[in-house]
C-alpha cells in the first residue's frame, strides 16, 4: 500500500464492508506503509470518499450515502463502514 494516497489506503480498507474506527484504520495503515496518519487526516480521506471524483474512481453509486456511520457500543466515539461497493470490487 505504500505507494498510494491516503484515501487509496483508506478505500481499500473500508472496501471488506466492515465497520471501521479511524484507530482501526490508523494501525494497519501505519503496519502497511509504515506512515501513521492522524484522526484528522484519516476522517478528511473518509470525507473524500463521499466527493464525486472518488466515486467515479472506485465505482461507488453517485447518488446517495457510500459511508455509514453508528456510534460504538458503551464507547465514546464512532465507527465507519463503506457501503455500495460492489463484491467483484473488494
Amino acid at each position: 500500500m505504500s505507494k498510494f494516497s491516503l484515501v487509496e489506503c483508506v478505500y481499500r480498507c473500508m472496501s471488506n464492508g466492515n465497520w471501521w474506527t479511524f484507530w482501526n484504520l490508523q494501525q494497519v495503515i501505519k503496519h502497511k506503509t509504515s506512515v501513521l496518519y492522524g484522526e484528522p487526516s484519516i476522517s478528511a480521506a473518509i470525507r473524500e470518499l463521499r466527493k464525486e471524483p472518488h466515486r467515479v474512481k472506485y465505482n461507488l453509486p453517485m447518488l446517495g450515502e457510500v459511508v455509514e456511520k453508528r456510534r460504538m457500543f458503551n464507547r465514546k466515539g464512532y465507527e465507519y463502514k463503506l457501503i455500495g461497493v460492489s463484491k467483484n470490487e473488494r
